[in-house]
């Protein structure tokens, strides 16, 4: 299998500082090799500022899984970034970007099996003229750009405790009710059956689907939604063959019984699908990206830059999420050689 593709993420961040560190621990976690799209120098500052030796060479990512085992292999950028720890200056969005193009054009074209991308801090990269809503929007404008196919992105929270997708996601709660309807909610349904089946190697995916209000809107009594969005939804995944159940109320789907009985909760609203995997899962729940035509995982916390250079951030999402993205891209892989 081809190495893995890292992204640099927010220079100014945890990002180059978690990448050194399980770098560092890649024989004691037996990790699959890795290339860090960065620029070399300033890799080699990071280490020297968080006072740790790693060996750095730069390669073409064809090189990277034999330079592994010796060194952090980092696939050059281009772009001079000269940015301190906790403190973003004009090199920063241009090298997170940079390194999210490369990381595309590599998994697109073979050369890297799958994409970790770094945490990025949008209001840095809005600041640069940035045009997309985020990291997940780019990514899928490249991606058609690339292919010429259309991607629908959905973004999954995954651990081991639990899988939750919110079907809405960046919005005020106000707006929620009035961006939720049917079609997105049976094109996301669809888009996590699929995935789970060929990706993760389910072979009937149980999607449990939850209701906008509380107690799914006791039947109408507390709010329209439920009845008139969220279960035709459900009824229609279900004519479709999808084994999906709902509206379910959301204060008994996270409880340990619950959970066994589906392999993904579908939330109508960001804080109803987070609140409950950061509770069980905080230090090691990865952010996967359904619906792209690659693997893409990165860890599920963001920038960090009042910790960034210090040598206190934890490594553990990035290692969960390393891992993550080589099961997936071994199991599409295996997939992709038997049929």
């Amino acid at each position: 299998m081809p190495p893995l593709a890292l992204t640099i993420g927010a220079p100014a961040g945890i990002g180059p500082d978690i990448a050194l560190a399980v770098w560092s621990r890649r024989r004691e976690l037996s990790l699959p090799p890795f290339y860090l799209i960065a620029d070399t120098a300033f890799v080699a500052r990071r280490a020297r500022k968080l006072g740790i030796t790693v060996p750095i060479r730069a390669v073409a990512p064809e090189g990277a899984a034999e330079v592994f085992p010796k060194a952090l292999p980092v696939v050059e950028i281009d772009i001079a970034i000269e940015t301190e720890p906790g403190h973003p200056d004009a090199s920063s969005a241009p090298a997170a970007i940079a390194a999210i193009r490369r990381a595309v054009a590599d998994v697109l074209a073979g050369a890297a099996g799958a994409l970790v991308t770094n945490p990025v801090a949008k209001n840095v990269l809005y600041r640069s003229g940035f045009a997309e809503p985020g990291h997940t929007e780019f990514l899928a404008r490249l991606a058609a750009e690339s292919t010429g196919v259309a991607a629908h992105p959905v973004m999954m929270l995954w651990s081991p405790e639990l899988a939750v997708v919110p079907v809405t996601i960046h919005l005020p709660l106000a707006e929620v009710p009035g961006k939720l309807d049917r079609e997105l909610i049976v094109t996301t349904g669809r888009i996590v059956a699929r995935d789970l089946h060929e990706r993760f190697g389910i072979v009937r995916p149980r999607l449990a689907i939850a209701g906008l209000n509380p107690h799914a809107g006791e039947d109408g009594a507390l709010g329209p939604e439920d009845l008139a969005v969220v279960k035709p939804a459900v009824d229609r995944l279900r004519a479709e063959g999808i084994e999906a159940r709902g509206p379910i109320p959301a204060d008994s789907m996270f409880h340990a019984a619950a959970r066994a009985t589906y392999d993904a909760a579908l939330a109508m609203y960001h804080d109803q699908a987070l609140i409950p995997i950061k509770t069980l899962a905080f230090d090691h729940a990865v952010n996967v990206t359904l619906g792209l035509p690659f693997v893409r995982t990165s860890p599920d916390h963001g920038t960090a830059f009042d910790i960034a250079g210090t040598g206190r951030a934890d490594p553990s999402s990035l290692i969960a999420a390393i891992r993550l993205a080589a099961r997936l891209s071994a199991h599409a892989t295996a997939r992709a050689i038997a049929s």
